[in-house]
C-alpha cells in the first residue's frame, strides 16, 4: 500500500502522515462508542488521573489493572481543591485504555483493518502484534501535556520494533495540542525504560541525550481522518490544550512478533487473552 517514497520518508524521518486514512463514518462510530463508555463510567469507582509527570510515582493499581481491560482516566486538572469535578464528567476524561482493540466490538472493527495491516507490514512489522489501544480526549481548556518520550520506553523489544499508529478523530492543530516530533530522532538512543515487576513500577534512565526543543522539533498538524505512524524511538510530545476545542485521537501500539518482547514491559498477555494483529 505504501509507495517506495513513503517508506523512504518513514526511514528518514521516523514518522509518516497518511491523510484521509479513516472515513468520517468510521470516526463517528468510534466517537459514539467512546462517549457511551464514558457515560457508563462511574467516577466513584476511581478518580485516577493520567499524567506523564513522574510516572513511577503516579502509577497506581487502577492503572496497572487496565492493561488488559477497559478503564477511564481523568485529566490531571479535572478536579478542584475540594476534590470535585470542575466540569461535566464528559469533559473531564483524559483517556480510555488499554485493550479496547481486543475487547470492544466497535473498537475492534476500527482496529482490525486490512489496509492498516498492510501499512504495518510496509513499515517493517512482519508479524504485527497489537498490545495497547488508547482513546485520547485532550479536553478543551484542561487537556494535559504529554511530555517528551519514546514509545519504546513502554514496549521494549530486541531489536526495537514498536510502531505507533495515531488516528486523528478531530483536526489536530497548534491551538488544541497537536503532536510534535523530531525528524530523524528515531536514530538516537532509547533514553528511558519503564519496568514493571508485579505491582511495582520504576523508570530506569538509560541515556542522558537531551529531549528536543523548538529548534529541532516540528508540529504535526493534521485533519480528522489522518493516520500518523511513527517509530518507537521517535521522540514526540504534545502541549496542553488551552483552547475551547477538543482534540480526540485513537492510538495503537504494535510490535513485531519476530522480535523478543521484554518480560518487564507493563502489558503482558497469556493464553486467556492472546495478543493479536490487525486482522
Amino acid at each position: 500500500m505504501l509507495t517506495t517514497a513513503q517508506q523512504e520518508q518513514y526511514q528518514r524521518d521516523g514518522y509518516l502522515v497518511l491523510p484521509g486514512f479513516k472515513s468520517l463514518e468510521e470516526i463517528a462510530a468510534l466517537r459514539a462508542r467512546a462517549e457511551q463508555i464514558v457515560n457508563e463510567f462511574d467516577p466513584t469507582v476511581s478518580q485516577s488521573i493520567f499524567t506523564t509527570r513522574d510516572q513511577a510515582k503516579n502509577t497506581n493499581d487502577y492503572f496497572l489493572a487496565s492493561d488488559n481491560t477497559i478503564r477511564c482516566f481523568f485529566e490531571e486538572e479535572a478536579f478542584g481543591p475540594d476534590g470535585q469535578l470542575k466540569q461535566a464528567k464528559s469533559l473531564s476524561i483524559n483517556k480510555i485504555g488499554h485493550a479496547m482493540h481486543d475487547l470492544d466490538p466497535v473498537f475492534r472493527a476500527f482496529s482490525a483493518d486490512p489496509e492498516l495491516a498492510q501499512v504495518a507490514h510496509d513499515l517493517g512489522l512482519m508479524e504485527a502484534q497489537v498490545w495497547q489501544s488508547m482513546y485520547i480526549f485532550k479536553q478543551p481548556g484542561i487537556g494535559g501535556e504529554v511530555r517528551w518520550h519514546q514509545d519504546a520506553t513502554y514496549f521494549e523489544t530486541t531489536p526495537i520494533s514498536v510502531t505507533t499508529f495515531w488516528f486523528a478523530l478531530e483536526d489536530a492543530t497548534l491551538e488544541n495540542g497537536c503532536l510534535w516530533a523530531e525528524p530523524g530522532g528515531h536514530r538516537g538512543p532509547l533514553r528511558e525504560r519503564f519496568i514493571r515487576n508485579g505491582d511495582q513500577v520504576r523508570v530506569e534512565k538509560l541515556d542522558a541525550t537531551p529531549w528536543p526543543d523548538d529548534s529541532t522539533a516540528v508540529p504535526l498538524e493534521v485533519k480528522a481522518g489522518a493516520l500518523v505512524c511513527f517509530h518507537g524511538l521517535l521522540p514526540h510530545y504534545s502541549a496542553p490544550n488551552r483552547s475551547p476545542v477538543s482534540r480526540h485521537a485513537y492510538t495503537l501500539h504494535a510490535t513485531d512478533g519476530q522480535t523478543e518482547y521484554a518480560k518487564h514491559n507493563w502489558i503482558q498477555r497469556d493464553a486467556s487473552l492472546p495478543v493479536r494483529g490487525f486482522v
